[in-house]
């Protein structure tokens, strides 16, 4: 009886000593992703992530991963998402994608049409969602600093983001407003309307002070979960 007893007042003390099982986050992009884990020219956004949830002792339970790949469109994310994302596990999933099925129409020739892309991105927040997984959607940032509307491509990135704004909306999805975010901030650290080298390196890409904004932006969200 003594021993029954004993073993009923160690479990719970025992239980509280196991290790807490981090949420796993899964970032699924392009090479703003891929440069999100890697410390080469800049510090990547994930990284920093890293860096902040041990600052605050909150790495214990957050498990940050990349999956981006350069040059990815909505539907390379889809056609690997099964061994990429599914196939992990995640209890969370980061979707930034769209910079390039814009771009890449100006640049090569092979973009992606609007209404596939919603159709694509549609597929996958389906899949996710069928395995209970949390999902977070995100707009594409820039393809040009300038913040009074003179970039290029300014119309068919709000297009495109304003897919995923409905697509939010449609889905009760949560959304890191990226495309809105950022232009609103270049207002204010980009005063002489430079194309580049204030929050990017090369109008796409993220510099320091970029990475650590987008660190922030997806932090937020991230906190914000239930």
């Amino acid at each position: 009886m003594k021993k029954v007893l004993l073993l009923f007042i160690l479990i719970p003390f025992l239980f509280s000593f196991a290790p807490q099982k981090k949420t796993r986050v899964i970032f699924f992009g392009d090479s703003i992703t891929e440069l999100g884990v890697k410390r080469d020219r800049y510090v990547g956004y994930i990284l920093k992530m890293d860096s902040m949830l041990k600052a605050e002792k909150k790495d214990n339970l957050f498990e940050l991963i990349g999956s981006g790949i350069s040059g990815n469109k909505v539907y390379d994310l889809y056609l690997r998402m099964e061994e990429d994302v599914l196939a992990k596990n995640p209890d969370v999933v980061f979707i930034y994608v769209g910079v390039n099925d814009v771009w890449h129409k100006t640049l090569l020739g092979t973009g992606t049409d609007a209404d596939k892309f919603e159709k694509f991105y549609q597929t996958m927040i389906n899949k996710l969602v069928a395995k209970k997984i949390k999902v977070v959607l995100v707009t594409p940032a820039v393809v040009g600093e300038k913040w009074n509307g003179s970039n290029a491509l300014d119309a068919d990135l709000d297009k495109y983001s304003n897919i995923i704004r409905d697509l939010s909306k449609k889905n009760k999805l949560p959304i890191v407003d990226l495309r809105k975010d950022i232009m609103e901030k270049l207002k204010v650290v980009n005063p002489d309307n430079k194309e580049k080298e204030v929050l990017t390196y090369d109008k796409v890409h993220m510099n320091d002070k970029g990475n650590q904004f987008l660190a922030d932006e997806m932090m937020k969200a991230l906190k914000s979960l239930k």
